[in-house]
């Protein structure tokens, strides 16, 4: 498997990808780890993955550059991750013993009722490269912290981050068989849907999801899927500092290219603040530097995959085709590398595919409102439901918007975030299930109920 700097297209590694008698082996190992590992006291684990969080800061230069290496995001934005997979295993570290300790429901001299955590087993984390730290520690950290074995397969986009993890992982003190890496692309996958897994954990595409439920629904095991979004955002007409909204919200879109499940990916404003918000947006855009991730000040980097240029120009064919006015960017950059101009287009419709299908890249359309009545109507229509942001400066206007908005998160006056304590869960093409939170933490355990009475 050849690993692609898409900055410079040059080849950086090789590695040999798995096979069938290769992950049959590491299979065989995690099951038998994972009868240990579940054996090792909960505060033992703990500190083992406490070890994990401080040798992600001790090596924090040389793992965000492996990172900006192979999937092209700039060096400081893979810096920014890290650290914030960092403060997701902190929140983890520190509330794990409460949420996975046996719960004592009732006390009474006669009878006792438990809820105890039992890790699920074995499980199979297939991962994805547009975040790699953040999206796999939502997963594998919870799911090691509460006894499971791991079968981690990153991204063929972002394979020598997911072996730079298991290394660091064992450094820590994971046992040897806890953790184990499947290295490869599709094929690789398939091969891992034919596995009794006793739990599997996707991030990726709505239509791989999909896949992946339908193939391993026979296994009657646990299969959640963090999926895509079409992510809309509302700017009503009370906002009073348009310009730093503008600001924000162009980053919310913008930002690690828009490869980003949650980023925002539709934009309604208010007639009354239309025009002041897009000049301010588009001012924003212009001034963001654009060339090598490595380099000092680049706001955007390369794509992480080539094909990802071809959807977007078909994005901006189709919405010029159909009537948009295109006020910045709009076509690939020439020369080495997968880049592409951020790209503002006004005048759009619900009826153009960037207003409709996942556009994951540097692109927006912004759309002009009479109310709020209309803007509601805009942003219900959708097939995915991950996020809803709303700009006013009244909470219960915001409030009587989302709530009529059916995704997993509501965002007033910010977007584009998420934070440990609180779930991440997709509604609709948006996925199934949830992770972080105490619910995260608890999605990798089964429940067992236990009635206790004197004799």
């Amino acid at each position: 498997m050849n690993i692609i700097n898409p900055a410079t297209e040059e080849l950086i590694a090789i590695l040999q990808e798995d096979n069938k008698a290769s992950l049959d082996k590491k299979f065989e190992t995690l099951k038998t780890a994972q009868k240990a590992w579940v054996e090792t006291n909960l505060s033992e684990r703990i500190k083992v993955i406490r070890n994990f969080h401080q040798l992600l800061e001790t090596e924090l230069e040389k793992l965000a550059a492996i990172l900006t290496a192979e999937v092209g995001k700039p060096l400081q934005q893979s810096r920014n991750e890290i650290n914030g997979a960092r403060a997701r295993i902190q929140w983890m570290i520190d509330h794990s013993e409460k949420y996975l300790a046996d719960e004592q429901i009732t006390t009474s001299d006669e009878l006792k009722e438990i809820i105890s955590y039992e890790p699920l087993g074995v499980i199979c984390n297939i991962s994805a490269w547009n975040y790699p730290y953040l999206v796999g520690v939502n997963v594998f950290i919870p799911a090691l912290l509460a006894g499971n074995s791991v079968m981690y397969k990153p991204s063929e986009y972002a394979t020598l981050t997911g072996l730079e993890i298991e290394r660091l992982l064992k450094l820590a003190g994971i046992p040897d068989g806890a953790f184990q890496v499947a290295t490869g692309a599709k094929e690789t996958g398939e091969y891992l849907l034919d596995f009794d897994f006793n739990g599997y954990f996707f991030t990726g595409s709505y239509r791989t999801g999909q896949y992946i439920y339908q193939r391993v629904a026979a296994k009657m095991v646990p299969c959640q899927l963090e999926l895509g979004g079409k992510d809309p955002l509302y700017v009503a007409d009370d906002v009073k500092n348009i310009i730093s909204v503008a600001s924000g919200t162009a980053d919310g879109a913008f930002y690690n290219n828009g490869q980003s499940c949650c980023a925002v990916e539709r934009i309604y404003v208010h007639e009354k603040v239309y025009d002041d918000y897009v000049a301010a947006f588009v001012k924003e855009v212009q001034s963001w530097k654009t060339g090598l991730p490595t380099e000092e000040g680049v706001y955007l980097g390369a794509l992480t995959r080539r094909e990802q240029l071809a959807v977007l120009e078909n994005q901006v064919k189709d919405a010029l085709e159909k009537g948009a006015v295109l006020l910045h960017g709009g076509k690939r950059k020439t020369g080495t590398g997968y880049y592409f101009e951020p790209t503002v287009l006004t005048n759009v419709t619900n009826q153009m595919k960037v207003m409709q299908e996942e556009s994951f890249g540097p692109i927006i359309g912004i759309m002009k409102v009479k109310d709020d009545a209309e803007a509601t109507k805009l942003m219900q229509d959708t097939e995915y439901g991950l996020t809803a942001a709303i700009y006013t400066d009244e909470l219960n206007r915001a409030k009587q918007i989302l709530n009529q908005i059916d995704s997993g998160t509501g965002y007033w006056n910010c977007c584009d975030r998420v934070s440990a304590g609180v779930p991440w869960s997709g509604r609709k093409h948006s996925g199934i299930g949830t992770t972080l939170s105490h619910q995260g933490l608890r999605a990798f355990t089964k429940p067992k109920s236990w009635h206790l009475r004197k004799p």
